[in-house]
């Protein structure tokens, strides 16, 4: 597989105390979004991080 075939369906996504929505990242795997979001979360900020997949499944 070369890096043009690589899906990275899934994104995280941040929104900041004023509603903005930002992308974070995409990655391959939920996990490693999810792992990703906890570790934003654990810095202790007020925005919010979340998990989208591209994809519909």
């Amino acid at each position: 597989m070369n890096d043009s075939t690589v899906t990275l369906p899934w994104l995280v996504v941040r929104q900041d105390d004023n509603g903005n929505r930002y992308r974070v990242g995409r990655y391959a795997t939920r996990d490693e979004a999810e792992e990703t979001v906890g570790s934003l979360q654990s810095h202790g900020h007020k925005q919010l991080y979340w998990v989208e997949c591209l994809e519909e499944r």
